[in-house]
């Protein structure tokens, strides 16, 4: 049975499954009625941080771009154009074993791919959820719904796994952003063209 969280809860994730190295990171969602005649597109990407909170170089950005890491600890499954049907609308795969020591964050986010064009924002999403598997038993331990609470916001800080004491935690986040992809960027130290 999975946990259950609301925002701002935080959960151990090594400490209470002891040998859990492999995740799986899904994310998922609705479109509300929307008549703007173009497709919502939805993307999850992870930002991997170092300690200043920062990425350390502009690669540890995985998103439809750049779907591996070269440490193979981070991979984006790709990129779902449309978010049509059941379950999960995107995944990305994490191995903690493969972390690089230096990251001491993983960010995942969800946002919408040319929301100023299309006039899209989170406040027509429904249903938004974030879900972390433990790969090898195939076994949901932790389920975030986010429920309603955005309006105008194009861009979602959805959760995060975070070291501390030698474990990995997670942190169900819920944050809404304003700017799009390239507001989340900048906040992690990414620079866009």
């Amino acid at each position: 049975m999975p946990i259950s969280l609301q925002k701002g809860q935080k959960v151990d994730l090594t400490k209470g499954n002891p040998g859990l190295k492999r995740l799986m990171v899904g994310l998922g969602w609705d479109v509300n009625q929307y008549d703007g005649g173009a497709d919502f597109d939805l993307d999850a990407a992870a930002f991997m941080l170092g300690a200043s909170g920062k990425v350390r170089k502009q690669e540890d950005f995985i998103f439809y771009g750049n779907l591996s890491h070269d440490s193979e600890s981070v991979q984006h499954m790709g990129d779902n154009l449309t978010g049509e049907g059941e379950g999960d609308d995107e995944q990305i795969l994490v191995d903690l074993t493969k972390v690089p020591a230096d990251v001491m964050k993983i960010v995942f986010t969800v946002t919408i791919y040319d929301s100023d064009v299309r006039r899209q924002n989170f406040g027509q999403v429904s249903n938004s959820f974030i879900r972390i598997v433990d790969e090898e038993k195939n076994e949901e331990i932790i389920r975030y719904d986010l429920g309603e609470d955005f309006s105008i916001e194009t861009a979602v800080v959805v959760g995060e796994l975070y070291r501390h004491n030698g474990e990995w935690k997670f942190n169900a986040v819920g944050s809404g952003f304003q700017g799009g992809l390239a507001a989340l960027c900048a906040n992690y130290g990414i620079e866009v063209a």
